[in-house]
């Protein structure tokens, strides 16, 4: 089947991000999967970026094929101009170094937000037994944030406030740190103006995930729709209601749904969160692939 194209993806992305930098308050872009580009005067945060094929070529010959359903929107290597990465949790289209390795590359002074608890795994997966000499040796330095729940870092404009997740349970290391989180950004735009925007990673609903982020008033959410299904043999996520509910419970003034149309196996229709949307009375939209909104503050 030929691959759902990009809205804008390569040179006509970039030149978007870069045309919209001078503008008022803050813009995101839906990258694929659960990777978002947030704009925000003149800063740039990405969350989650995955921007290759490597589960595809690690799952080929397997009887779980990770078959791509949508373009790439941009070569990692070319995607220059960010403050902050984050990773949310250790698989792969969270923590992938064929993505991190040309971005830290391309973006020497980033800063990278991770779970504490998966400091050593990180450090393994690029290439290094020990994170602090591998930020040196891109060039990173001291910025490489591990975060906990209920810590908040400030880190270039962004204030990252630190969320568990459920991916499927509430996994946390020997010290009691999440191995799993979402992220609480705030930001201010041009006019002082603050902006708030929930992104979950990957996570179930879990008790008191909706008392966490009430006191947050959310702005923007960005929510995975795939659900939980034993067959796929992955752990899971919201389904399209869930997603749709979560967002209503919490008073999202803004619920964009991520996690689709990316591999085969493991996707959703998000024509039936917008239906889910619709009933709830959540606001909501839907981003193409490469695909631009504008955060407006009431």
């Amino acid at each position: 089947m030929p691959l759902i194209p990009a809205y804008q993806k390569d040179d006509a992305l970039l030149a978007d991000i870069r045309r919209t930098a001078d503008h008022d308050g803050c813009h995101v872009w839906w990258l694929g999967q659960s990777g978002f580009l947030l704009q925000c005067n003149g800063k740039h945060l990405l969350f989650d970026p995955y921007l290759s094929d490597s589960l595809t070529k690690k799952y080929a010959a397997t009887d779980k094929p990770h078959t791509r359903m949508s373009e790439l929107v941009i070569d990692p290597a070319k995607l220059d101009g960010i403050d902050v990465v984050t990773s949310s949790h250790n698989h792969t289209d969270h923590l992938d170094a064929e993505t991190l390795l040309p971005l830290f590359a391309a973006n020497p002074g980033i800063q990278f937000v991770f779970p504490e608890a998966n400091r050593n795994f990180i450090a393994e997966r690029l290439g290094s037994s020990d994170l602090q000499d591998f930020a040196s040796a891109v060039g990173a330095g001291s910025g490489w944030h591990g975060l906990t729940d209920n810590r908040t870092v400030e880190i270039s404009g962004f204030n990252i406030h630190g969320v568990p997740a459920a991916h499927n349970a509430l996994e946390r290391d020997e010290q009691g740190r999440p191995k799993f989180m979402g992220f609480v950004v705030e930001c201010r735009d041009g006019t002082n103006h603050p902006f708030r925007l929930y992104h979950s990673g990957d996570t179930l609903w879990y008790d008191g995930l909706v008392d966490i982020l009430k006191p947050f008033r959310v702005d923007v959410a960005f929510l995975p729709i795939n659900g939980n299904r034993p067959e796929r043999r992955v752990a899971g996520n919201l389904s399209a209601e869930e997603a749709a509910r979560l967002g209503k419970e919490i008073g999202a003034k803004l619920v964009i749904p991520h996690h689709y149309d990316l591999f085969e196996f493991n996707t959703e229709d998000p024509a039936e969160f917008v239906r889910w949307a619709e009933e709830y009375e959540t606001p909501h939209v839907v981003l193409k692939l490469g695909g631009k909104a504008e955060i407006l503050k009431e």
